[in-house]
């Protein structure tokens, strides 16, 4: 039994990964580590580490000969997937098919309803679905005990069908460590720059699964769940030093999408990083309003260097009403001030363009963003839609998807992205302006937020697939050139036609 497990050669289009550093794929990893453990051949093939062509990875198939192909997939990179399942099947017809990871999840049926090369797919946590679909596999493929394999969704009597969600894992710790031995990690120079000790060999990894809370836009209680699970802090600090002892790690990035759900156990994770002396500097996401400054201070003394924390929107309605955050913006504020006092870089979420939102409103988005300067990194996005959340359901409702909308279709008209910047995902435009949108991005970036701007044209122009993206990128360009001569000779923002 021989399973192969593939990244496209894109990646996952994420502005960072643009600079010669990548994350290890810690979902593969996981996978790779469960079926190594049942005695499976595993073979993980990172395509986009690699610099790996289609006809590279046409090679490697034949040379391999698996039983099972299965593909990655996020939205931002799902075109570079359903091109891999294509190559795969085209390749070595007699494999299995099949396809995993957020986008997978989130559209399931879409995907089996247009990827005819496409045999099956796996929703969720992958590692218990695979032992399975690998027992069933050698156990000769009956198409009626497919029925009983919970977590997948496949085609039968050319009708796609979906079996039960597959229950959450419940104890983590009893999952095997990423199998990074899988992969060429020194390849991957993931590297975070820690103030004083210049740029650090890092690794992620993932302390707990899932988020209880209801962002409008979140994908991650559809991936993950909103129980949250956790592994014990032992678990978590014995990985740490395994880490530290075999490849050299000096920072951790806790991939969690809510380190801090549980303050209790954080505490002790710190305590045990402390006691082992493990002189490790990390960086984690947290929520707002979950975090006091007594239990920073001790997160600092642990080698918490960088937080990163969402606040979305300035606008108490758009935030707490329309994305459903239900935060405070004194608790945004106590919490820069924290970090600032502590040395602990502040990381701080921005999206614009949320449904509803009026230029007023986004405007006090920019404004704190501006009042803060160099205090804060501001991270700042256009609102992405993508499925399986509220948001889609929103914008099928409202329009800004059409009726006829499928994921796995390219859309010349009507479907606004920016895939130079973060791959073919649709943006929500409601009622801002593109001019007004533009006018948000480049205030941002000429307030010291980014400095590529130049950088990306090449990839721009690249990615120009309509005479609508000529024109959107045309006014991109005159608000830049706009504001840049503004900046220039010290006059205020302004400038934006309404």
């Amino acid at each position: 039994m021989k399973v192969q497990l593939i990244i496209p050669p894109g990646g996952y289009f994420a502005e960072r990964w643009t600079k010669g550093s990548t994350m290890p794929p810690l979902g593969l990893l996981y996978i790779g580590s469960v079926l190594e453990k049942e005695g499976i051949d595993v073979r993980i093939v990172p395509a986009d580490m690699k610099n790996m062509s289609w006809r590279d990875i046409k090679q490697d198939i034949l040379y391999y000969e698996p039983d099972i192909i299965g593909v990655t997939s996020t939205t931002e990179n799902r075109f570079q997937s359903f091109k891999l399942v294509k190559l795969a099947k085209k390749t070595f017809p007699q494999a299995m098919a099949i396809m995993g990871g957020p986008h997978a999840s989130m559209a399931a049926e879409d995907c089996l309803a247009h990827i005819p090369e496409l045999d099956l797919v796996v929703r969720g946590e992958g590692e218990e679905t695979m032992i399975e679909l690998c027992r069933w596999y050698q156990e000769g493929k009956d198409s009626q005990a497919l029925d009983q394999v919970n977590g997948i969704s496949f085609r039968k009597n050319d009708e796609v069908k979906s079996n039960p969600s597959r229950p959450l894992i419940r104890d983590l710790d009893s999952l095997p460590y990423p199998a990074f031995h899988l992969v060429p990690f020194e390849d991957y120079n993931f590297k975070f720059p820690v103030p004083g000790q210049g740029d650090l060999p890092a690794v992620n990894i993932m302390s707990s699964r899932g988020c209880p809370f209801k962002c409008n836009f979140c994908a991650t209680p559809i991936n993950w769940g909103r129980n949250v699970r956790m592994r014990s802090p032992e678990n978590v600090v014995d990985e740490i030093q395994r880490l530290i002892e075999r490849y050299g790690v000096k920072v951790i990035f806790f991939f969690d999408d809510t380190f801090n759900v549980n303050t209790k156990r954080v505490e002790k994770i710190c305590d045990l990083i402390i006691e082992r002396n493990l002189n490790i500097f990390w960086k984690c996401d947290v929520r707002i309003d979950l975090i006091d400054k007594p239990l920073l201070t001790k997160m600092k003394q642990a080698g918490l260097f960088h937080l990163s924390f969402g606040l979305e929107a300035a606008s108490e309605r758009v935030r707490n009403e329309i994305i459903d955050k239900k935060v405070d913006i004194e608790d945004f504020h106590n919490l820069v001030k924290w970090c600032q006092e502590l040395e602990i870089i502040p990381n701080v979420f921005f999206i614009y363009s949320h449904p509803t939102e009026t230029w007023e409103e986004a405007q006090e988005t920019i404004n704190i963003i501006e009042q803060y300067g160099d205090g804060i990194e501001a991270s700042i996005a256009i609102l992405h839609i993508y499925p399986g959340t509220p948001l889609e359901e929103i914008a099928r409702e409202n329009g800004v998807l059409p009726q006829d909308f499928t994921w796995a279709k390219r859309y010349r008209s009507k479907i606004v992205t920016l895939p130079a910047a973060q791959g073919d995902v649709p943006l929500y435009l409601d009622q801002l302006t593109w001019s007004q949108v533009s006018e948000l991005i480049f205030r941002w970036s000429l307030s010291g937020g980014q400095s590529t701007i130049l950088r990306k044209i090449p990839r721009i122009i690249s990615n120009i697939r309509s005479f609508g993206d000529v024109a959107r990128y045309t006014v991109m360009a005159w608000i830049y050139a706009k504001l840049k001569i503004k900046k220039i000779f010290g006059t205020k923002w302004n400038l934006v036609i309404r």
